[in-house]
């Protein structure tokens, strides 16, 4: 998907211009040969290598969480800024371990939230942030699959975590409601289960619920093992009940439903009445393109990215108090665990 989509897009408007790729794996280095036309001396299996061969501005580092502190640490010694895949590091001390070397070294680094800055869901923030709805009070958020037998998910990796639903869905989806939300979350509670028709080895459903510092509450259904998919990747659920109406996202369609006080009750409600279309908005780039072109605009003098990694390390806190939360049952405070983790280092 980077070199197919992510990247090109902003090839082709000139935003970067991609030197070199590397790959373990020599077979998926055709991907770059084919979609970013790179020539074979432009391909590597080793990063070091690549690095010292190419005076290039900034590295995308793609690859699994638990082995890409060493290509930081390479890439930083080459003077390079880094646009990473979420989440920064598999623990919350390894990740601000990864903070702190970036602000060491002087360095930039992003994270690639891609679900916070979808279309709809950026059309969603932007219309809480209007005000045209008076204060946000609550956020129901739902992401329903069935991905119960083994292989049904990414070539079978998420089967063998311990946390797969909460490290490759919650942190996006958890990060996207502090962002709606507008504000730090302050405490989480979370329940985490694994049903015994399930193929995963680790918990692969949730409940998590969220109190942010500015009183706003929110509720977080995930589930992967369902008996049927309901708001899958890119088309979850969200509803914002704030003061003058509900906003609600569903499967990618945006309605409003204005609070109307003349209205007559509806004591027995059977569904919601009828609500306000609201468009998407429109734009050329969206989710990991786009924050390719944030990053290159950030490290051209321009405005900071909201997912630098300083900021980003709130997404990682999140996951980690919520497998927390659910191991001990118990609330956790997960501003005081991000400092505590932070003293600690």
């Amino acid at each position: 998907m980077w070199v197919g989509q992510f990247l090109p897009a902003n090839v082709e408007d000139e935003t970067i211009d991609v030197v070199a790729a590397v790959d373990r794996d020599p077979d998926a280095l055709e991907n770059a040969k084919r979609d970013l036309n790179l020539p074979e001396e432009h391909c590597y299996t080793d990063a070091e290598t690549a690095f010292e061969s190419h005076d290039a501005e900034f590295a995308t580092i793609v690859v699994p969480p638990e082995v890409r502190k060493p290509l930081v640490e390479a890439a930083l010694a080459h003077d390079l800024d880094l646009l990473t895949e979420k989440p920064i590091a598999p623990t919350l001390s390894e990740a601000v371990e990864i903070a702190d070397m970036v602000k060491r070294a002087g360095a930039k680094m992003a994270v690639t939230m891609s679900h916070r800055f979808d279309q709809d869901k950026t059309t969603l923030r932007r219309q809480l942030r209007s005000g045209e709805y008076g204060p946000l009070d609550y956020l129901v958020f739902r992401f329903t699959q069935r991905y119960r037998q083994r292989d049904e998910w990414v070539a079978g990796r998420p089967y063998e975590m311990d946390h797969p639903l909460l490290v490759e869905g919650g942190v996006h989806h958890l990060d996207l409601l502090a962002s709606l939300a507008g504000a730090k979350c302050e405490r989480l509670y979370a329940r985490t289960w694994n049903p015994e028709w399930s193929d995963f080895a680790g918990d692969s459903q949730a409940l998590v619920s969220m109190e942010f510092e500015n009183g706003v509450h929110a509720t977080y259904e995930g589930a992967t093992t369902n008996a049927v998919s309901m708001n899958g990747w890119n088309n979850e659920y969200v509803r914002a009940e704030c003061r003058d109406a509900t906003l609600e996202l569903d499967a990618r369609e945006l309605t409003a439903y204005r609070y109307d006080p003349d209205a007559e009750p509806r004591h027995n409600a059977a569904g919601p009445p009828d609500g306000e279309s609201l468009s998407l908005d429109d734009q050329e780039k969206w989710m990991n393109s786009w924050l390719i072109e944030q990053f290159c605009d950030w490290r051209a003098g321009g405005k900071p990215m909201a997912t630098r990694v300083s900021e980003n390390l709130q997404s990682v806190a999140l996951i980690e108090a919520a497998m927390r939360s659910s191991e001990r049952d118990e609330p956790v405070a997960v501003q005081e665990l991000l400092e505590q983790t932070r003293t600690s280092g």
